[in-house]
């Protein structure tokens, strides 16, 4: 059997050269199955790896929240005729608060070889960059939505920094960051840090570390910017 590629696809338009190791090309050029988050956004970084690629020969099996899971093995068929296959999300590392683990599960059980590609995950730039403790952290993922619960989760995070020295990781879609900014600036203690990552890799990027007393001053604009947010001490 042939293998599964989980392949790191760019952060935003970001030029690949600056993210995306130049051998990466090479493997990606032999591949023509591909699972992905988002079909227009695949065919897209495809052109970029090579604009020589012939698009319309690939084939393309979408996953996303509206797959089927009965259908992820049938995705892996073709490995049988030893074709390779990749996995791309719509940014950053697939697997990695994105889609693409429940395949990667059923080839371990089909005993396909798994090869993950470097490339740049907003996880873990973001942790990298925030000065706070990378020994022990969580990514929560998405907040609740509903106001009541969103504070009770932001102070359940909070308690975790200080009784765990573990620091917490989440993100919000980009229209309601100000919003969750005001919710953490509302429900965390001054002396707590928050590291709000934005832009990542891109030309734009912004990246601060500030106490949540320093940023009640200096609130940033980052409304409708994929951002990272990180608490910790």
């Amino acid at each position: 059997m042939t293998h599964l590629y989980l392949i790191p696809i760019t952060l935003g338009e970001s030029e690949l050269n600056t993210v995306i190791p130049e051998n990466h090309r090479e493997i990606i050029r032999s591949i023509s199955h591909f699972i992905v988050e988002n079909v227009r956004t695949a065919r897209r970084f495809l052109k970029k790896v090579d604009k020589e690629i012939d698009i319309d020969s690939l084939h393309f099996y979408e996953l996303n929240k509206h797959t089927n899971k009965n259908q992820l093995h049938d995705y892996l068929a073709p490995i049988k005729d030893k074709q390779p296959i990749g996995i791309m999300s719509e940014a950053g590392c697939p697997g990695v608060a994105d889609p693409g683990a429940d395949v990667v599960r059923i080839a371990h059980e089909q005993n396909i070889r798994v090869i993950p590609l470097v490339g740049p995950s907003s996880i873990l730039l973001a942790m990298m960059a925030s000065g706070m403790n990378g020994q022990n952290f969580a990514f929560n993922g998405y907040l609740p939505i509903q106001k009541g619960e969103k504070a009770r989760q932001i102070k359940l995070l909070e308690n975790r920094i200080y009784s765990e020295n573990q620091s917490q990781l989440f993100i919000e879609a980009p229209y309601r960051n100000l919003q969750l900014l005001d919710d953490l600036l509302q429900n965390c203690k001054p002396q707590t840090k928050l590291c709000i990552a934005c832009d990542l890799t891109l030309e734009t990027e912004f990246i601060k570390t500030r106490s949540i007393g320093d940023w009640k001053k200096h609130k940033p604009d980052i409304q409708k910017r994929p951002a990272i947010f990180v608490l910790g001490k």
